[in-house]
């Protein structure tokens, strides 16, 4: 009896575990489409694009020195666990006066992580709030043209989010003052678009080789 229960728990559950994910993702492996046609970034000093990209997307705003913590959140619990990913960037919308404070936290983040997808975009005023009024969301951006939220951009230019979420209806964002957003939703969230576009990958290629 010991070695067959040795046996279940060895090599059956890890099974069982496994189909029950897999069937997870594929029957639910759609992250939701709540806005779409945002606008490409097109800010003078920046090469940095949406299209073709899986985004995480964040306004830091004018004080990035207070904004930190939500980085480092965000590092910790998002960023280090996937950005490995091709295609696979963090957008960081700043306004121009800002470049020492941001240059201070790359530095600061750079001995958590490489940052080499940490992208920092410097716009005017009007070009953040325009950005963000094109995202047609229920969160307000502060005046100080900030936002503890986060958002998945996918490679469509298309806002991602959940429509169906327990907590908020529809959410568009995910708050990185709380570890528990970022544990317990995006984490998830990130998976899913990220197993999307594999899965959109292996059928492309599968279709390419027939």
């Amino acid at each position: 009896m010991k070695k067959t229960f040795v046996l279940v728990v060895l090599f059956i559950l890890p099974i069982v575990a496994y189909l029950f994910f897999a069937s997870g993702v594929n029957n639910f492996g759609k992250l939701s489409v709540v806005t779409e046609g945002i606008s490409e970034l097109s800010f003078t000093d920046s090469n940095i694009k949406f299209d073709q990209k899986i985004t995480i997307l964040g306004f830091l705003g004018y004080n990035v020195e207070t904004k930190k913590g939500n980085a480092f959140n965000l590092n910790q619990k998002i960023y280090k666990r996937f950005h490995e990913f091709s295609d696979f960037q963090f957008v960081m919308v700043v306004p121009f006066g800002t470049e020492d404070e941001v240059a201070d936290l790359k530095e600061e983040l750079s001995n958590l992580a490489d940052v080499s997808k940490w992208k920092f975009a410097y716009a005017e005023d009007e070009a953040i709030k325009s950005l963000f009024a094109d995202l047609k969301t229920d969160i307000q951006l502060a005046d100080d043209l900030s936002t503890p939220y986060v958002f998945i951009v996918d490679k469509d230019r298309s806002l991602r989010g959940r429509t169906d979420d327990e907590n908020k209806g529809t959410k568009f964002g995910f708050n990185t003052n709380s570890v528990a957003d970022l544990n317990n939703k995006m984490e998830d969230d990130v998976k899913i678009i990220l197993a999307e576009y594999r899965l959109a990958l292996k059928k492309n290629n599968a279709n390419r080789s027939k």
